[in-house]
Formats: structure tokens, C-alpha cells, sequence
């Protein structure tokens, strides 16, 4: 029967503040490494904000030739590299696909933003030159789905191919639904996660305008602090993410390593607020309810939780009071973290590199810090894993990612075993 496939995770590609590749990210996070520093990108005398976790190093030509990179937005070139990262480390070869294997090998990549330079820059053409001057590849390049089509042809991949753009839920949206695919036999393999390149005056300066960031410019490093009662929002990042998602049959018989199997999705909405989370946490309780449901499992088998916890002052003391709620006395059983600690919030690709931090967590028995905790907050009171990685065997983790207009997600990966 349909339900009864199983669907497990053969491939991973990363790109982060703290590290360019899958194994540096988990270096980084094994040493608590902050990836926030002053912003290089722009000017930032105009700005109250003036740090944000940048990509250190990055460079597009060596995943693209010259000409393609510059018909690329930033957000898509990210979505390119860690595409073709998590590719090579699944092993499949797509150039070696038939015609069947392609129509049942899709892509679903979302960005909560898409081309935001791309946007900024052409308007600003557009206002100083003219209408005439303005790129004609402007719009494929802002568009948020591009990065799913250029996935897609790069690899001359057929199947299921589209973008989901839920705010900073959107890559764990993307995951859910390619993990629905398969499991209802419309896709054998899909590549999917999230990427965003959101640092840009106007970027920074429109969450300012929200109060929603930090602006602990003193001391950018320390300026991401979940669950201490000093936070003052969130510290702004980019990058990317890619899962290869497959059936469990489909990757034994071409001998695929397994990282993971991904056993368990939900998904919600608040109904209250634009961008200010229920005080209750009442969307992110249904939605991890639907996601241990979906998944058959007890709430006492997990064992791990990887939070949304953006160092936010509502946002922290919220999805704490809904995991209180969700898993009662366990609460205080299970360890949690927030890896924005140490990469920031990266929007729509938050969802698929903590997806990727979950799953290393459940392969290395490691549980990543949340660093940067120097005063308790009473309301913040559960295991966070402050400061320092713990050793502990982890059989299910839960990653949640919840976005702007009430979105809320939250995916479950389990140790694998047959």
C-alpha cells in the first residue's frame, strides 16, 4: 500500500555562516562558533543593525561557469551549490537516469524572499535610467521558484517541480511536501530545502523597522542569544539547504547510504497574528501534535528537539510554553537547541539547515549548543543546551520552523534501522 513507503534521507548539502559544506557546518557547531560579524555587503551608516551572519567565502564559479552565475541571483546560486552538493553526496547519477527515473525525480525548493538584491538593484536601475535599462532577466531572476526550475535543469529532472514560499517556515514546507509525495507514490526522489540571500539595506532595514532585530552592534558575536533573558531579536542570515528525500526501497536497491529516515511531518497556522506568534503557542502545539501523530510515535520517544528559537523576546517564551503543553513532564527530559545561535535566522532556508543540524545530531549522538546563554530567563526553562555540545544517543528528533502570517511546521527524522 501506498502509505506503507517509507522515506529516508541519502544526501545533504549545506551552506552556512559557520561553514561552506555539510562536515564544516557540523565543525562549527561542535565548536560553538558564531558566524556574526559587522555586514560587509553594504553601507551601514543609514542602519540601525549593523552585523549579520554573511557567508564567508563563497564562491559561485565553483559550482557555475561565469555567465551563469550573473544570470543568477544570489538565493538561486546558494540553491545551485548545495543542489549540487547533495546530489554528489547521495550518489545518484542523474545524467545516467532514464526517462522513467527522470519523470519520478522531482525538486521542490522554495525561498522565503527570492531575489531580494535582484529586486532592489533593478528598481534602482529602473528609477535612475529608465524602464528601458532595466534587466531582461530581471524577473526569472527574482522570482522565488527560478531555483526549482534551474534544479531541475540543470540535472534534467522531470518530476514534481515547484516552490512553496511560507515566510521562515518555507524550507520545512518544502520538505513536508516532497516527503507527501513520495510516500503517496507520485515521486521516487525528490531534492528539496530552502535558500535565502536576504542581506541588503532594505532587507535590514525593514526589520528594523519591525523591531524585530537585534541591535546589539557592540557585540555582534554575542548578539544571537535564545532563551536569555537579555535577547533583543533576531540576528539576520543566508544561506542554503538541500535534503535528498527517497524511497526507502528505491535507495536499497541502488546501495545508498541512509542518513536518516524522516518518519513524521505537521503543519498549522495561528490565526492570530501577522507576525507576532500566539502568546500560547497554540499553532506550534498542533502542528507538533500532527507531526507525532503522522509519525506513530509516543511524545516520551523524542529525543531532541532542534527549536525555531530566533532570540526573539515572544518568540522563545512562546514555543517553550507550547513544547510544556505538548510533551508535559517529558518536556524536561528531552534536550532542545537553537542552532540560529550560532548562524542566525536564514529565513526560508532555517528549515532545511536545522533539518540538516537534526539529522547530524541524530547520526553523531550529538546535541548542538545553543551558545551565547549567560542569564536565565524564568520563563525559558527547559534543557536548552547551553553554551557546550552534549553527548546523548538521539532515535527521534523534531526540527520546528515557523514563519510570518502564523505558519507553523515541524518534521520528525529517526535513526534508521530496517
Amino acid at each position: 500500500m501506498l502509505q506503507n513507503r517509507r522515506v529516508v534521507v541519502t544526501g545533504l548539502g549545506a551552506l552556512t555562516p559557520i561553514g561552506l559544506s555539510v562536515q564544516d557546518f557540523w565543525d562549527g557547531m561542535m565548536k560553538g562558533k558564531s558566524g556574526c560579524a559587522p555586514i560587509t555587503y553594504f553601507d551601514t551608516k543609514n542602519v540601525e543593525t549593523k552585523f549579520a551572519c554573511e557567508l564567508k567565502g563563497f564562491d559561485p564559479t565553483k559550482y557555475l561557469d561565469k555567465k551563469s552565475a550573473r544570470r543568477l541571483d544570489p538565493f538561486a546560486q546558494y540553491a545551485m551549490a548545495v543542489a549540487i552538493q547533495a546530489v554528489a553526496d547521495s550518489g545518484l547519477e542523474p545524467e545516467k537516469m532514464n526517462d522513467d527515473e527522470k519523470a519520478r525525480t522531482g525538486v521542490v525548493f522554495g525561498s522565503g524572499i527570492g531575489g531580494f538584491s535582484t529586486v532592489y538593484n533593478q528598481s534602482v536601475t529602473n528609477f535612475k535610467d529608465g524602464p528601458n535599462r532595466v534587466s531582461p532577466f530581471f524577473i526569472p531572476m527574482m522570482i522565488p521558484n527560478i531555483a526549482s526550475g534551474y534544479i531541475s535543469i540543470h540535472f534534467n529532472l522531470r518530476g514534481p517541480n515547484h516552490c512553496i514560499v511560507t515566510a521562515c517556515a518555507t524550507a520545512n514546507n518544502n520538505l513536508i511536501d516532497s516527503f507527501l509525495l513520495i510516500k503517496n507514490g507520485l515521486a521516487d526522489v525528490m531534492l528539496s530545502g530552502g535558500s535565502e540571500a536576504p542581506i541588503i539595506e532594505i532587507g535590514v532595514a525593514g526589520f528594523n523597522s519591525s523591531k524585530a532585530l537585534s541591535t546589539r552592534n557592540e557585540s555582534p558575536e554575542t548578539a544571537s542569544r535564545p532563551f536569555d533573558i537579555n535577547r533583543d531579536g533576531f540576528v539576520m542570515g543566508e544561506g542554503a539547504g538541500m535534503l535528498v528525500l527517497e524511497e526507502l526501497d528505491h535507495a536499497k536497491k541502488r546501495g545508498a547510504k541512509i542518513y536518516a529516515e524522516l518518519v513524521g511531518v505537521g503543519m498549522s497556522a495561528d490565526a492570530y497574528h501577522i507576525t507576532a506568534p500566539h502568546p500560547e503557542g497554540t499553532g506550534a502545539i498542533l502542528s507538533m501534535e500532527m507531526a507525532l501523530k503522522n509519525a506513530g510515535i509516543n511524545k516520551d520517544e523524542i529525543d531532541y528537539i532542534n527549536m525555531h528559537g530566533t532570540s526573539t523576546t515572544l518568540g522563545d517564551i512562546a514555543e517553550t510554553k507550547a513544547i510544556k503543553k505538548v510533551f508535559g513532564s517529558h518536556s524536561y527530559k528531552l534536550s532542545t537547541s537553537s542552532t540560529k545561535s550560532m548562524i542566525g535566522h536564514l529565513l526560508g532556508a532555517a528549515g532545511a539547515v536545522e533539518a540538516i543540524a537534526s539529522i547530524l545530531a541524530i547520526q553523531n549522538s550529538v546535541i548542538p549548543p545553543t551558545i551565547n546563554f549567560e542569564t536565565p530567563d524564568p520563563e525559558c526553562d527547559l534543557d536548552y543546551t547551553f553554551n557546550k555540545p552534549r553527548e546523548r544517543n538521539v532515535n527521534y528528533a523534531m526540527s520546528n520552523a515557523f514563519g510570518f502570517g502564523g505558519h507553523n511546521t515541524s518534521v520528525i527524522f529517526k535513526k534508521f534501522s530496517e
